[in-house]
């Protein structure tokens, strides 16, 4: 079990755990954010933000996706 453990931890990518850190942290406020304005866009950017960690491994797509969800939040509040 430890050494299981041991090598999942061996394994992680430091740009990639950053990279997590910082685009979960921006997701996580667009979702403060949107439960305090009920803003629907923001709600589900901030959950999409939030959920790129898991599905993205490399950190440039992760990026690159963070910021493609960022434009699309900005653009669907515009409409509104």
């Amino acid at each position: 079990m430890t050494a299981l453990c041991g090598a999942a931890l061996a394994d992680m990518d430091g740009g990639w755990l950053f990279a997590s850190l910082v685009w979960g942290s921006v997701g996580a406020g667009y979702w403060v954010y949107a439960k305090k304005q009920h803003s629907v866009p923001a709600l589900i950017g901030g959950a999409a933000l939030v959920a790129i960690s898991y599905f993205i491994p490399s950190p440039l797509w992760m990026s690159l996706a963070a910021i493609a969800i960022i434009a699309g939040i900005w653009m669907w509040s515009r409409r509104e």
